[in-house]
């Protein structure tokens, strides 16, 4: 009951009972992401391509899907990661989440969140002035 409720009332919370009928009646599921995401396709977009979508484990955060759903959900790739060996490349770091907004946000020195004390200026700067 209280997993209904939550998706009758909030947006935020993985998925509408909207999202969900229209999951049930057109989605057809492509995959699961290592979070726990799940990738849909179903319908024609506006655009003429298959619409495709993601009922997301938690919170809908868009900075949640990692990097080769992203491309596949943005299509530019057709096939999706779950239906090729797809491997990230040696360069790429794993994927995380936008933090902004959380206790795990970076905070430079000096910031007011932090308790740390801002650096001392060097004295190599002079500000700009209007006419000097």
């Amino acid at each position: 009951m209280k997993t209904f409720l939550t998706q009758f009332f909030t947006w935020w919370n993985s998925q509408t009972i909207g999202t969900r009928l229209h999951t049930w009646r057109y989605g057809k599921k492509v995959g699961q992401d290592e979070t726990g995401n799940f990738y849909y396709e179903g319908g024609i977009d506006s655009e003429g391509r298959t619409r495709r979508w993601v009922i997301y484990r938690n919170y809908s955060e868009a900075s949640a899907i990692p990097p080769g759903w992203h491309g596949w959900m943005h299509h530019r790739v057709d096939v999706a990661p779950s239906s090729e060996d797809y491997k990230p490349r040696d360069w790429q770091k794993p994927h995380q989440p936008n933090l902004t907004g959380s206790p795990a946000a970076y905070r430079p020195k000096g910031s007011v969140l932090t308790n740390q004390h801002r650096p001392q200026v060097t004295g190599d700067y002079d500000a700009w002035t209007p006419g000097s």
